[in-house]
């Protein structure tokens, strides 16, 4: 009697679609080289119930339905508050991404370490114990409720959910656990898709809100198939750049808040630290002497407004080619500006080196922040300073002209509330808002009038 042939089907790492053979193309998602072989389980297949087993549910007007407030954990971080939405919804299946050694296990261990009316149950797929509780100590906090297992299998896991009836279960990462209802092996996109599943009907059906940990790709998506983030209620991103010690964590979804807010930590040797107020660390103290080349802008991550500082550094080319070097900014749009400068305000910058920081390490999209940075760039090519009490903010389009920016009346109290003494914004901007504010307000509406009144 011949051996049986393993049956094996193909699955898209993007987009979770099966397909018999191998293509190139996902049908589905049109990505490529996405398609990955995995052998398909021998166990018993699932089958739809049927409609007597469904229960009494029936269709009901939206009138008709009670509607009540969502029950929320309150986390003891502010800054993570923020990005759920006001606190963690009971039920409620999170996500929380990043890439590794960002800081993703820091930041739910020491937040549920200080949580003392709940039982936590941390299930640990790629740490021992003891390395867990080498970091709670670094950390500091000390808990009698919070129970560590070092566990990959779902079945096992499902054990001790039933043990320890955890009012909080955290999971470390979800790309670890794997079913023994499959062959194929854990991270694969069936075991990761089974895994999540499984996890959510758990969440749902006892109340208890689930926070998974997960990878990240080398093109910076969440690792395993994209139906993982349409099954989660929420999908937080946090990011940053290991060599510096900021840390962003933003929402990419979520169903029970807005996905505008973001929170801001600083890494520390004691854990992650929470930064209230981000425009104090972002700005470099500089006593009471104005350098040249450097102007503060008004930028928004969010919701959230921030007053960050840009540096440029205006020399001569000494090898004859000029360079242009960026750090925090995009470097298109530092030759756009630079462009712009050349052709609309006169200043000779193409046979120049040109160098921009935008200081702390962060980097910077706002088109918000161009009228600070192409500030800057003048300030260092002329050698005058611009008052460190003065920021600015406003997009400069391709003509010279100082385009309006959104949640002006945000900007100008931030700036106003962090002492500074003069903002200049863009021309009708504050069209219809009324002027009350304790600051004052300069109005330009090309890049002209912008230097006139700053290097007059």
């Amino acid at each position: 009697m011949s051996a049986m042939k393993i049956k094996t089907v193909w699955h898209c790492s993007s987009c979770g679609m099966d397909s018999p053979k191998w293509v190139g193309k996902c049908p589905s998602c049109g990505e490529w080289n996405t398609m990955v072989e995995e052998r398909v389980s021998r166990g018993p297949q699932r089958t739809f119930a049927p409609s007597s087993a469904i229960g009494s549910s029936k269709p009901v007007a939206v009138s008709a339905i009670e509607s009540s407030s969502e029950e929320r954990i309150h986390m003891p971080s502010e800054e993570l508050n923020r990005v759920l939405g006001g606190g963690l919804v009971a039920g409620s299946l999170v996500l929380i991404g990043g890439e590794p050694g960002i800081g993703k296990s820091t930041l739910v261990l020491q937040n549920i370490l200080s949580i003392k009316s709940r039982t936590i149950l941390y299930v640990s797929g790629e740490e021992s114990a003891s390395q867990i509780k080498m970091r709670a100590d670094r950390i500091g906090r000390p808990s009698d409720n919070c129970f560590i297992v070092c566990e990959t299998s779902m079945e096992r896991i499902m054990e001790h959910i039933e043990s320890v009836q955890p009012g909080l279960l955290v999971i470390d990462s979800i790309q670890t656990m794997a079913s023994q209802t499959l062959e194929s092996s854990a991270g694969s996109v069936s075991q990761v898709r089974e895994c999540a599943a499984s996890l959510l009907k758990y969440a749902k059906e006892s109340g208890v809100p689930v926070i998974l940990i997960g990878h990240i790709t080398k093109e910076g998506s969440l690792a395993g198939p994209k139906v993982l983030e349409h099954i989660v209620d929420a999908v937080l991103q946090f990011e940053g750049d290991s060599r510096y010690m900021y840390r962003i964590l933003r929402a990419i979804k979520n169903r029970f808040g807005n996905t505008s807010d973001l929170g801001i930590y600083e890494m520390c040797q004691r854990g992650l630290r929470e930064v209230s107020n981000p425009s104090e660390i972002l700005l470099s103290h500089r006593e009471d002497e104005d350098l040249s080349g450097m102007t503060v802008g008004v930028t928004l991550e969010g919701m959230r407004p921030f007053l960050v500082e840009a540096q440029a550094l205006v020399s001569t080319a000494a090898y004859g080619t000029p360079q242009r070097s960026v750090t925090g900014f995009d470097s298109k749009r530092l030759n756009m500006l630079l462009a712009v400068l050349e052709k609309r305000a006169g200043f000779k910058l193409g046979v120049k080196d040109v160098f921009l920081n935008i200081a702390g390490g962060l980097k910077v999209n706002d088109p918000a922040l161009d009228l600070a940075v192409a500030s800057a760039i003048l300030s260092s090519n002329i050698d005058m300073a611009v008052p460190q009490t003065m920021c600015l903010t406003g997009e400069v389009g391709l003509s010279g002209e100082i385009r309006p920016v959104t949640r002006i009346e945000q900007r100008i109290n931030e700036a106003a509330r962090l002492g500074m003494t003069d903002i200049v914004i863009p021309r009708h901007n504050l069209k219809g808002v009324e002027r009350d504010f304790n600051i004052k307000i300069h109005e330009v509406s090309k890049i002209e009038e912008a230097v006139r009144l700053l290097f007059a």
